[in-house]
This record gives C-alpha cells, structure tokens and sequence, in this order.
C-alpha cells in the first residue's frame, strides 16, 4: 500500500475491501487442505454460523467462494482438531483458537451480554444451572436434551428449555465450550478445558479496552478500509463504548484516516491494506459471508441492498427465499435464488435476478460455471433453473450448454 493518503475513489475502496477479504487472486489448483483454509481464515478472521441448511450450511460457503470446491468437512476436522472454536463474536462464529483470550472481557461480562432468557436462568435457579455444569463434567460432551434433566420444552422457533438456557449461560461465561454434532448441527457441549488447548488457555487475557483494540485492528485488517461503524459491527462492538478505542488506534498510526469519496462518515484504512489494479473473482456469496454480512456496508461499497428472504414472509420476498449475491470481477451482479434438492439430486435456481445494466449473457456464462462447481462440490448430478427473474433465460441456456460436465 503506498503511504497514506487523505482521500480515495469510491472504486478504490471496493477493491480494497474485497482483497482484504481474500478475493482477486485465483483459486488455488489441486487438493484444497488445512493451509489453504487457514490463509482464508487469516483474511476473514472468523466464519459466521448459521444453522438454516436448504442450500448447504452457511459456514462451508465462504471457503467455497474464495478457494473452489473443497472437503466439506474441512471446518469440523479443524475444530475437532482444537484450531478452531465457537463463540459469539459476529452471532455465531467459528475463530481461530488463537482468539480465545480475547473472547475473556465477553465472558467476564456474559450476564450483560447475553440474552435476557439466557441470564436469567442463573438469577431464578443458581442451583440448577450449578447441577448442570456438574452433569456436563461428568458426562460430557452433551447436549441439552441429553441432560437428565433439561426441562420442559417451551414452544416457539426461539423457545428453550431450562437445560438449554443453562448451558448456553455456562456457554457465554466461558466454563463450557461446544462443538457442533454433524447430524443435526445441535451444538454438544463440554468443559472449556476439554475443549480448548492448554496452551491457549495459559496466555494472558487482556482487559477489556486492550481485547478491543486488537479486534478493532484485526477488523480492519479484514475489511480493508471501514467506517468506524463497520469496524464495530465486525465484532459486535457497542459503536458508543468503542469509538474511543478507534481514535487511540488512529492517534497511534495504527489506523490511516481517510475520506472515501461519496462515504458519508469518516473512513479509517488499515496499514497493510492492498489496493489491487483490478480484483478478478468469480464467488457465490453466503448471506452470511463477511464481505456482505453488514447490509449497509454492502449498499455503500457495492450499491446492492441485499435482503436474504429467508425472514420475509413469502409474499413480500422480492428475489426469492435463500438469495446468493454473485460476485463477478470486483462487482455484485447478480442474485440467484439456490435450494439443494438432495432427494433428487438437482441444484434447483427458482429466480435468478441481474443487477442493472448486468442482464447479458457473459454473466449469465460464468454464473452458470460456478453453478456446476457447485453442484458437483455438493455431489448433484443436475441444474434446474426456473423462468423467473430477468436473467433466468440466459442463465437456462448457458447451463444447458455445461450441463454434460457434471456427468465426468
């Protein structure tokens, strides 16, 4: 990165952020293993989890994105292998183990933090979420319906049994970690010190304001340049509380102020940002993907408002239920509707939307590429695509012409 400046284009700034996040050098060739994964996660700093599995869950599809086809199961290995843990950070996140001290300040303050259920099971009944935590040391690991007691179920999408909210208390402090089960995805609870490795348990935990810097900086790192806002959101760092922080990291250099030109806040680039000559890439993007996750940087960055459908009621959805925003050279230009229809073994596309002025059919070609990556990455031997949206025709027929390649 040249030294800092005041101000940059618009377009500077997007292919800034999108290398920060991993795209614009090619995929790599071969056998995709731990060291790639690990590169990927040295540029996103963590994966969000999502549970929601019409497509393929939420966590494989960053990696596929940015490295190809790969084993799915590559994610599970590493955190069965103690490199990754689960914690709240971005909601849900897989991270690198070696961010567990800075996860300490959150757990120190878990009862603030957490949702209202989750803290006031320890309030109402201390006694048994202390019997809990005894079943899981000498049980362990579990689930919450495994308990020998978990409670009555409560109903609703959000309901949870007393023994749930007893875990994920005990979960927010820290005392008990979780690995998730791969047949249903339900988180299996055990001692931290189980879980996570002794020698990372044995480093220093920083205080508060420290952890926070550090994640400001390494939030930075993986957006490129930001506004303080996004610098929060990465994290979910209370925006008030933490934009001190944000000036102590600028003041010191470790943050470059800078005015993107039609932003309308102050933006910040980090040092080792790289402003690519141009970002070719070609990705399907998770709703969840760190490039997209914060809606309103999307729109900035890219001048795509992007809602998933997923929490829309049918007849409000405008593109579809499980919406993927495409990637095509250092701009989003398309959005396509994705189910995974394993009974009969088809990638079915019910919608396939362009971004204006983006309904031609070099679009619709590599589209149509990286759907048959995909199909074949997820063991489908067939593409259906429906005729809605302005872009299906083309897209129809530049998969009819790549349909035999998912037969070799």
């Amino acid at each position: 990165m040249p030294p800092p400046r005041t101000e940059i284009s618009a377009a500077q700034a997007r292919r800034i952020a999108l290398r920060a996040q991993g795209f614009g050098p090619p995929r790599p060739p071969g056998r995709i293993d731990r060291r790639h994964a690990r590169r990927v996660l040295d540029r996103v700093g963590l994966i969000q989890i999502d549970s929601v599995n019409v497509l393929v869950r939420s966590q494989e599809l960053p990696l596929f994105a940015r490295l190809g086809p790969h084993p799915r199961d590559l994610l599970p290995r590493m955190a069965a292998d103690g490199e990754l843990f689960e914690f709240w950070c971005h909601e849900a996140s897989l991270l690198p183990v070696a961010m567990w001290p800075l996860m300490g300040w959150r757990m120190a303050r878990a009862e603030e933090l957490m949702w209202a259920g989750t803290a006031a099971v320890a309030r109402e009944d201390p006694g048994y979420v202390a019997a809990v935590l005894d079943e899981v040391r000498a049980r362990g690991p579990i689930t919450a319906g495994e308990l020998s007691d978990p409670g009555d179920p409560v109903p609703g999408m959000w309901g949870r049994s007393p023994g749930k909210r007893a875990l994920e208390h005990l979960f927010w402090r820290g005392e008990v970690s979780a690995r998730r089960r791969p047949s249903d995805f339900a988180r299996v609870y055990d001692l931290t010190e189980r879980i996570i490795p002794e020698h990372i348990r044995a480093l220093p935990v920083p205080g508060e304001e420290e952890a926070v810097r550090q994640l400001l900086l390494s939030a930075a790192r993986s957006l490129g340049v930001a506004t303080a806002r996004d610098l929060c959101d990465y994290h979910r760092l209370n925006v008030p509380r933490t934009r001190p922080r944000v000036a102590e990291l600028a003041e010191d250099g470790r943050l470059w102020p800078v005015t993107v030109r039609g932003w309308d806040a102050p933006a910040f680039l980090h040092p080792d940002a790289e402003l690519p000559r141009r970002v070719r890439a070609r990705a399907l993007l998770s709703p969840f993907d760190s490039l997209v996750w914060d809606r309103a940087r999307t729109e900035r960055i890219f001048g795509f408002r992007y809602r998933i459908g997923i929490y829309t009621p049918a007849h409000r959805r405008e593109h579809g239920y499980y919406v993927l925003p495409f990637l095509l050279g250092d701009d989003l230009v398309a959005r396509v509707d994705l189910k995974a229809d394993r009974a009969a073994g088809t990638l079915r596309v019910p919608e396939a939307h362009a971004e204006p002025g983006h309904a031609t059919a070099d679009v619709a070609d590599a589209l149509a590429a990286e759907l048959v990556d995909m199909a074949r990455w997820l063991g489908l031997r067939g593409i259906d695509v429906a005729g809605r949206g302005d872009l299906a025709p083309a897209l129809s027929a530049a998969v009819a012409t790549r349909a035999s390649s998912l037969d070799g």
